[in-house]
């Protein structure tokens, strides 16, 4: 493991429109990349190469009826773009900042193509007396065909329920709600999980600490891994996540600061880290990090 922060790699080379905020992407299955990213109805880029990209509109031309219950200015956040039995899945969330009275919402595609979607309406909520906050989703399916829906920040951390396949929504026959990852001590600050399985493993990372504070900001990706879905996840040294654990992935170093808001996509030469980070170069910019994962030894490096 890297023994200061100084050791963690810097993001592989991208150009023209890297200016993202929670950032998704896959490969589309005419080749390109398809990137969405928080904003602007759901801010969509392509690129043909995964290294210059271009802006190309918005997931939605306008915004569903139902968002203006969640932000006055109808801002959605952190999609998570996946492509499942022929047709292409968004989830994203709606909410303000700091509020957990929040929804996670779902829309579905042929092409992926911004302006192509449709909205499926709400998938989950949280209110102001709940104990979590339902945004930054992250769609899980697993092996044998069940899919799980992460998502949560601040509060009492990171949740998972189960999804129906049949309509991407909550499955009826289990409505248990799991806790994945917390800070039950100090800070409530964790966000933005993502759930992938490699080598027997179900993996859990997360975004910790301060996002979205330019180069104040302290976010870092940490990880930890479990036997099953819903956890319980240890990091690599044994310690819960629901307890304050998780290893770190990749953490600010020179202008490379507060990388976070991660999704991690398979691709031809391997796995993607794909994420935000503030630039120090350039005022605290938002950009668009990129990175390629190593999974010997268990444990995921970024390199």
């Amino acid at each position: 493991m890297p023994s200061s922060a100084s050791a963690y790699p810097g993001p592989g080379k991208v150009t023209g429109d890297v200016v993202v905020h929670d950032p998704t992407m896959l490969r589309a299955q005419d080749g390109r990349y398809l990137l969405y990213s928080t904003h602007g109805y759901l801010e969509a880029r392509t690129s043909t190469d995964r290294t210059a990209f271009s802006r190309s509109g918005n997931a939605f031309s306008s915004p569903p009826s139902w968002w203006s219950r969640y932000s006055a200015t109808n801002d959605p956040w952190a999609p998570d773009i996946s492509y499942q039995g022929g047709r292409y899945l968004m989830y994203y969330a709606v909410s303000r900042f700091g509020s957990n009275t929040s929804a996670i919402g779902l829309a579905t595609s042929s092409t992926g193509l911004p302006g192509s979607w449709s909205d499926q309406g709400i998938v989950h909520s949280s209110t102001s007396s709940s104990d979590y906050n339902a945004i930054d989703p992250d769609l899980f399916v697993d092996s044998d065909g069940t899919w799980w829906l992460a998502f949560g920040s601040w509060w009492s951390g990171i949740k998972m329920i189960r999804l129906d396949p049949a309509t991407g929504k909550q499955y009826a026959g289990d409505t248990t709600r799991h806790s994945l990852a917390a800070r039950p001590t100090g800070t409530k600050a964790v966000e933005g999980p993502t759930v992938v399985k490699r080598n027997g493993y179900y993996y859990l990372f997360a975004s910790y600490d301060t996002c979205c504070n330019g180069t104040g900001s302290t976010y870092k990706i940490k990880v930890g891994r479990a036997t099953k879905p819903t956890g319980p996840y240890y990091d690599r040294s044994g310690v819960a996540m629901t307890d304050n654990g998780g290893t770190v992935v990749m953490a600010s170093q020179g202008s490379v600061i507060g990388p976070g808001g991660q999704d991690v996509m398979p691709d031809a030469d391997g796995d993607l880290l794909v994420y935000h980070y503030y630039d120090g170069n350039d005022a605290g910019t938002p950009k668009l990090g990129v990175n390629l994962l190593n999974w010997s030894g268990g444990w995921p490096t970024a390199y």
